[in-house]
């Protein structure tokens, strides 16, 4: 039977849990998450543990980057799920802190980043969010200071946000994307897919679709712009309320108007019901 992975909830624990593998020069890998782990956090997992001898998983939801009328409140908390799930996947370390370790009475500090935070397509809608996860992710950086953190594709423009920031304060360890990790019909994997009813999961993978059928139009030359317009359509008359359909630089984000321009990513956020769901692919 796999062993069941230490816990530790303070920073001092955390500390001294980390120091032996410091001790014999091993490398660690950290896998940030908010729990309701799913087969992409596995995923993480896996690729953790080939470039490094230790894994840490952070568990905790991040209040600050949740804007009042967000889902804080009802986010999926299955703790005992989750460690159950590290388990088999031996997983050496889990960091689990509270709000009260992470945002201790007086803290007043918060980073503010720009770049492919401000490109206006979570930013616009979540104008809190990177904010929130920029503070988190550097004080989890700090924390642990791993050698590698990894953090999957579907959401983008965070790992965007995440590795500009590593870079720009000379944080000494490699931000890895991992590819995003589907269902059989396309939906990507996101613990907000347990808000789905059974009629918006079955509705759910047309944003996939269309992000697929967008990236083959323009690669066979169609009109960016052109591509955009049918694929917000066909979400539209799917009863989707879409946020953005957009097509960016894939590595800063900023608008793009041709193929020649660089590597493209179509991003797509929409809400169906009460859910929200995002995604991206490359072209």
């Amino acid at each position: 039977m796999a062993k069941r992975p230490t816990i530790v909830r303070t920073v001092p624990a955390l500390r001294r849990a980390l120091s032996p593998f410091r001790r014999k020069a091993e490398r660690i890998a950290l896998v940030p998450t908010m729990g309701a782990l799913h087969r992409g956090h596995l995923a993480l997992v896996r690729q953790a543990q080939r470039r490094a001898g230790r894994v840490v998983v952070s568990i905790f939801i991040n209040p600050t980057q949740f804007a009042p009328h967000e889902d804080f409140g009802s986010y999926p908390r299955r703790f005992e799920t989750d460690i159950k799930a590290l388990t088999p996947a031996k997983v050496d370390l889990v960091w689990a802190p509270s709000a009260a370790v992470m945002y201790p009475d007086g803290f007043a500090t918060r980073l503010a980043p720009q770049g492919a935070a401000m490109a206006g397509l979570e930013d616009k809608f979540r104008p809190h969010f990177f904010g929130g996860v920029a503070t988190v992710v550097a004080k989890l950086f700090t924390q642990v200071a791993p050698d590698f953190a990894l953090f999957g594709e579907k959401d983008y423009q965070q790992l965007r946000v995440v590795t500009q920031m590593a870079r720009d304060l000379d944080l000494p360890l490699k931000v890895i994307g991992v590819p995003t990790v589907r269902e059989p019909d396309g939906l990507a994997l996101s613990s907000r897919n347990l808000y789905l009813s059974a009629g918006e999961r079955s509705a759910a993978p047309l944003l996939y679709r269309v992000l697929k059928a967008s990236a083959a139009r323009i690669k066979n030359g169609d009109k960016i712009e052109a591509v955009l317009d049918i694929g917000r359509r066909e979400i539209d008359l799917a009863g989707f309320a879409l946020d953005y359909l957009e097509a960016r630089h894939a590595l800063t984000l900023a608008p793009i108007a041709a193929r020649k321009d660089g590597p493209i990513r179509l991003l797509v956020a929409a809400k169906i019901g009460k859910t929200r769901l995002i995604d991206n692919l490359g072209v």
